[in-house]
This record gives C-alpha cells, structure tokens and sequence, in this order.
C-alpha cells in the first residue's frame, strides 16, 4: 500500500509539474503536435489561437498546438512550404498569392479577418489622408508590407521614386521623430498609436483602394490532401476561439495576457476589440468565422496582375485557395456577424 501510494503521488506531482511547463512545451499524450508558423511576432492578431490553446478546444481536438513566432528574418512561407512545419499564418493574402505564381506549393484554407486593418499613420502636423499626399514623404514600413505600400502607390499611378521607404519595425516612434512622416501599422495596434500620445490621422489601405484579406492561415497541398482531418480540427478549435472571445473580450483578453505576461491588459482590450469589427461582417453570418470569398480572392489576383506584381504569371486561383476545409467545418464555425 505504501508503495502504491508512493507512486500516486509521483504521479501526482509529475502532472503538477506539467502544468507549469512553457507553453507549446511538449505534447499530451495521444495528442498530435502542430507547429502554427506566424508571419510575425504574436499579438492580439492571435488571440483566436490563444484562446483556444488556453481553453482547451486544441486538445479536445488531440491538437498541441505551438505557435512559432516569426520575423523580418524569418520566411515563414518558406519553413511551411519545407515541411517543417504544419501550418502558417501569413499578415496578408498576397504573400499566397505571389507563392503560388512562384509555384510554391501552399494554399490559403481560412482567413481569420474579412477585411484588412493595415493602415498609414501620419500627425495633423502633416497629414497623409489620400495616397497622392505620400508623393515626396518618407513612409515608415515594416519589411514585409513594402508589397502592400507598392501595389498602393501603383493604384493610384504614384511612381515608387517618389516616395522615400524607411524600413522600421513594429513601433511608431520614427513618426515622433521625424524619421518618417508616416508609419505603416494595424488599427489594432492600439499600444503603439496610444504611445504617440495624440490621435493619428489614418489612411486605410481599404479605403484607398487596395481590398486585400488579413491573417489568411495556409498549409501545403500535401498536408491538406493527407490531413484534412487535422486542418478541420485546428480551424473548429479556432473558430471557437473567436466565438468565445466574440462573447466574451475582457475574459479572451486575461487569457492573453496569461500567454504574454508582457502585453498590456488596456491596451489589448482595445486592440481586441477593433480586432473582433475586422473579424465577423455579413459573410461570417451567412457562412461561419474564417469563411471566405473565391471572388474576393479572383479580384486581388487580377488587382495585382495588374500592377504587374506577379513576375512569373498570375497564379490560377485553384492554386492560392482551397474551400475543402472549410466545407468540412461548415456546420462548426459559428455564424455570427
């Protein structure tokens, strides 16, 4: 009896100590592991993930899902298309869509946001409140939106001489100190604009023009033809990872902060918030969180085949997405808009 009662409790222990493992440390048993690459640093962009992770829909699901940060030095279309890891979440759709014109063999399976909250930046000192007000100011912009800054400036005729790009990185403080006149950013992004100590004056890039989607999540042909069912079980988990946070914001945001002790709990909550307004509209009603539209899709291809963006040839557009997925959680994503 001692014994047995010796190694109860070892056991005990051995699951007390588990429970304080990094996060994404190691898997559960019977659980299959699955690598989320981001194209960036994690935010409150991923609070879906996050929620689900920390409120166990991913292990009902025998997912353990790592979220892999990325960077300007990390080419996270590159590690998926590899095999190196499983699922990838990119900041924009063109980064597929130039892809697959390059015959990268990856395919868009769900957009987390229907519509996207990239922006410009600028002070009432000097504003930038139309695209033709960029023409001899210096643009501050991440390395991987400089695509998104050029098919704007094409759009509306603007050569890319004129405009001075100033690589920064996720703060605005280059628009404070006058290394730029603007600053590329999300309108979630609330800690950076809350630090520029004033409201900003906003160009958004859908309003200028340039409809693109937001954190399309991708997987290669491979691993959507050989594990549907673990594509299906990821997306279910996050979809209730956005209904839970839909209902529930101040709740979701504690979870995040529970992720990322660094965050800050104010500012994420009005991150969120501006979040969940990209997140669910009218198609989300009618066809479930992570839904999207070929034609929106067809429309962007042909955008930037237009603005010759595709040096090898427009991609088909069987070729950038797949809608089997989403068919097969159809009934699991919640329509709510």
């Amino acid at each position: 009896m001692r014994r047995r009662t010796m190694l109860a409790g070892a056991a005990a222990t051995a699951a007390a100590a588990a429970n304080l493992l990094p996060s994404g440390g190691f898997a559960q048993a019977k659980t299959q592991t699955v690598n989320l690459q981001l194209g960036w640093l994690a935010s409150n962009n991923n609070i879906g993930e996050i929620v689900a992770k920390q409120m166990g829909y991913f292990e009902e699901e025998k997912l353990n899902v790592v979220i892999q940060p990325g960077g300007p030095s990390i080419d996270g279309v590159a590690i998926v298309a590899s095999g190196r890891h499983e699922i990838g979440q990119v900041s924009s759709s063109p980064s597929l869509m130039l892809a697959a014109s390059q015959k990268i063999p990856v395919k868009c399976f769900a957009t987390v946001l229907q519509q996207h909250p990239y922006a410009f930046f600028s002070l009432e000192k000097k504003p930038i409140r139309k695209p033709q007000d960029m023409v001899g100011k210096k643009i501050g912009i991440q390395a991987t939106g400089k695509i998104l800054l050029s098919a704007l400036l094409k759009k509306h005729g603007i050569p890319e001489k004129d405009v001075e790009v100033v690589v920064i990185g996720s703060d605005f403080a280059p628009l404070l100190t006058g290394q730029a006149d603007a600053v590329s950013g999300w309108l979630t992004a609330t800690t950076a604009i809350k630090a520029l100590g004033q409201p900003p004056v906003t160009l958004r890039l859908w309003d200028a023009g340039v409809q693109l989607y937001a954190l399309p999540l991708y997987a290669t042909r491979d691993t959507i033809e050989k594990k549907p069912a673990m594509l299906a079980g990821f997306l279910r988990a996050m979809a209730r990872g956005f209904e839970y946070t839909q209902k529930n914001p101040d709740k979701a945001v504690d979870l995040l902060v529970k992720e990322y002790p660094n965050f800050k709990r104010d500012d994420e909550i009005g991150g969120v918030k501006a979040l969940l307004t990209f997140a669910f509209n009218e198609n989300t009603r009618a066809n479930g969180w992570g839904a999207f539209d070929p034609k929106i899709w067809q429309d962007q291809i042909t955008l930037y085949d237009e603005l010759k963006q595709f040096t090898a040839g427009a991609p088909k557009l069987d070729d950038v997405i797949t809608m089997s997925i989403l068919e097969a959680t159809k009934d699991a994503r919640a329509k709510i808009g």
